[in-house]
């Protein structure tokens, strides 16, 4: 590594002095033992097109986007290039790319102020002078927000904030920082303290609303996006906002009015016609939400959100002109990131469904293959984090806390896997009428987010559950309970799906001894293979591979076990196969295990009226059947990485 990092550094100032072959020739060096490394890309890139060798540094961009595809300064690259060799219409659109993915590369806020004219140019010339203005420190911490680093970003961010405590664009970066690494509460009060330096900063004011709604303060998140819709009714951005914000709290009357409105102003535009779509889907109305999608991607046909959308329903069959159309968007080379995604995932889909199985691989793998470059998932990284709940959540740990904790039975937790049917369990559950179903609660993983501290850069959790006191467990347990109540409609219990919980059940159990907690388990090939075709909204990294899901699956196996060694009878493990094969036995077996009577509204569930926002929101209005079962036996040829990573036979 120090070898590599000397030699980039050696690369740098050979650039810097215009010694551009001497700086391609140690990028090369990098390259040679490294060819995915980004670094020396970039560098070779910028010194082959110094060098004027373009068609070399136009491939050198392309395998750079491969490994890093939203690294804004490859795309800043590529506009430096195309200007070079005359072409302004690429140059534009690649600058434009480089700044969505990171706002604070001035150069090509500056090219795009030369290369366009009115109000475009006016803009971009407003953002380099922003930018020229900042403190170079949070500059700085821009950079390193945007490329990855953020660890980096949030140091630099907090020293620079002590010695400038009412810097508004200080605190809104550190918040940005807190929504990248899930520390939703601590977001939330930065962008609360930078509101009230500068009431009037809209940027801090939709940073503040996006806060809010992730960490589920639908009614807040609303008031906020109503005082902007009101501070200008006419303006579709605020529109837009509010609409979206009464989609959460469930005012999806009010939310197709203000879509209504802002189409009146912005004919076609695909992403309100996706958002409309959204509500539509999540309020049930099927046949609406298409006719929304499919409105969306014929105003901009390479809208491949509204393509996956129309997939992701799972009970969609496209037409033949529909996957034509597709593969038509697919095969353009300036098909932005997302917009490949969302196709690949889409083309999956459709090829699946017409039983063209090699082609639906492909497409799948595609789609897989770009979203592990974009997130860089580490498979031995999570394989630490879950060996170190094993060696820390211990029998000793829970018998030493015993009595601690807050004692509210409300709480139902179910977790696993996604895709391993716990949003029916959920559906089952919720149809009870002492049981409000809610969402995919991020409180949890909240918590075990402000436990990790950093000393030394190493993680304080799991190790600091053996330091807690009775009352600070007590404290967690009440506050958690406190903060889901603005998701319930008055029932004595509720659920909590995040999957992602079977992480910190030991945390779980020490704040809430007397919780509920159900392990939504399904075979393991069809429950791999169901999430690697799943395209998610966010999180779930571990999905975006067939090693890696296999191993993640594995990892999560062996965690389950643990902790039903260390806490036996806590944990009701539901197989998705046992309640295909006998439903009703086996929610009675949910109930008993909840302490709640029978009740056929759960047998019926497909028949409940609720909003239910998860991929699996179409199939689970419908009655039990076997839909899914052995879907991935037709790719059995290609998912020979998956049964290795999960132990199989080949």
């Amino acid at each position: 590594m120090e070898n590599r990092d000397e030699q980039l550094a050696l690369a740098q100032k050979a650039m810097q002095s215009g010694d551009f072959p001497q700086g391609l020739a140690l990028a090369e060096g990098v390259l040679a033992a490294e060819p995915g490394d980004g670094e020396a890309l970039y560098m070779a890139a910028v010194a082959l097109r110094y060098l004027k060798r373009h068609g070399e540094a136009s491939d050198m961009l392309a395998r750079l986007h491969a490994v890093m595809p939203e690294y804004g300064r490859a795309w800043q690259e590529a506009g430096h290039l195309a200007r070079a060799e005359g072409n302004s219409a690429q140059a534009v659109a690649a600058f434009q790319r480089a700044v969505r993915f990171n706002p604070a590369l001035d150069a090509s806020w500056r090219a795009l102020a030369e290369l366009q004219s009115g109000p475009e140019a006016r803009a971009a010339q407003a953002q380099a002078q922003r930018i020229a203005s900042l403190p170079r420190e949070l500059v700085a911490v821009t950079h390193h927000l945007h490329e990855g680093r953020v660890l980096r970003a949030e140091e630099i961010c907090r020293h620079y904030l002590r010695a400038n405590p009412k810097s508004v664009e200080g605190m809104r970066l550190l918040a940005q920082i807190g929504i990248k690494l899930g520390v939703l509460d601590d977001a939330e009060f930065l962008l609360e303290s930078a509101r009230v330096f500068e009431p009037e900063n809209m940027q801090v004011r939709l940073d503040y609303i996006d806060a809010l709604r992730r960490r589920q303060k639908f009614d807040r998140a609303r008031e906020e996006a109503e005082s902007l819709y009101e501070s200008d009714p006419g303006n579709p951005l605020f529109q837009s906002h509010l609409a979206i914000e009464s989609m959460q709290t469930g005012d999806y009357e009010r939310a197709f009015s203000l879509f209504e409105q802002v189409l009146a102003k912005v004919p076609g535009d695909p992403a309100t016609l996706t958002s409309r779509g959204h509500a539509l889907k999540t309020t049930g109305e099927t046949e609406r939400a298409i006719e929304s999608y499919r409105a969306a991607f014929s105003a901009k046909p390479d809208h491949g959100d509204a393509w996956y959308a129309l997939a992701n329903l799972k009970t969609y069959r496209f037409s033949d002109d529909e996957m034509a159309r597709m593969e038509e968007q697919a095969a353009r080379p300036d098909l932005a990131f997302m917009d490949r995604v969302h196709l690949s995932f889409a083309l999956g889909k459709a090829h699946e469904d017409r039983e063209n199985y090699a082609d639906s691989f492909q497409h799948y793998e595609r789609g897989n293959a770009l979203k592990r470059a974009q997130t860089r998932y580490d498979a031995d990284t999570m394989s630490a984090e879950l060996a170190k709940q094993r060696e820390v959540c211990t029998a000793e740990l829970f018998a030493s806390h015993e009595g601690a904790g807050h004692d509210a039975p409300d709480p139902i937790f179910i977790l696993g896997l996604p895709r391993a049917g716990s949003t029916l369990l959920e559906q089952i559950l919720a149809s009870h009428s002492q049981v409000d179903g809610t969402l995919e609660l991020p409180d949890i993983l909240a918590l075990a987010h402000r436990l990790r501290g950093r000393k030394a850069g190493q993680s304080l959790y799991p190790q600091v559950l053996h330091d807690l006191t009775s009352e600070q467990l007590e404290k967690f347990g009440q506050q958690y309970i406190e903060n889901t109540a603005i998701h319930r409609q008055g029932a004595p219990f509720f659920i909590d799906k995040m999957p992602n919980n079977f992480r910190h059940i030991g945390l779980i159990h020490l704040i809430l001894p007397n919780a509920k907690i159900i392990d939504a388990r399904r075979a393991p090939m069809d429950c791999c293979f169901s999430g690697f075709k799943q395209l998610f909204a966010e999180g779930q990294e571990f999905t975006y591979g067939l090693t890696e899901i296999g191993r993640y699956f594995a990892d999560y196996v062996d965690l389950m076990q643990h902790w039903d060694e260390v806490l036996p009878g806590k944990v009701l493990r539901v197989q998705h196969e046992d309640v295909l094969d006998d439903p009703e036995g086996q929610i009675r077996r949910m109930l008993d295990y909840c302490g709640l009577p029978f009740e056929e509204g759960c047998l019926n569930f497909h028949q409940t009226a609720r909003a239910v926002r998860t991929a699996s929101s179409e199939q689970v209005r419908q009655p039990i059947n076997r839909s899914g079962q052995g879907a991935w036996v037709p790719y059995d040829p290609w998912l020979g990485d998956l049964r290795a990573a999960l132990g199989f036979p080949g």
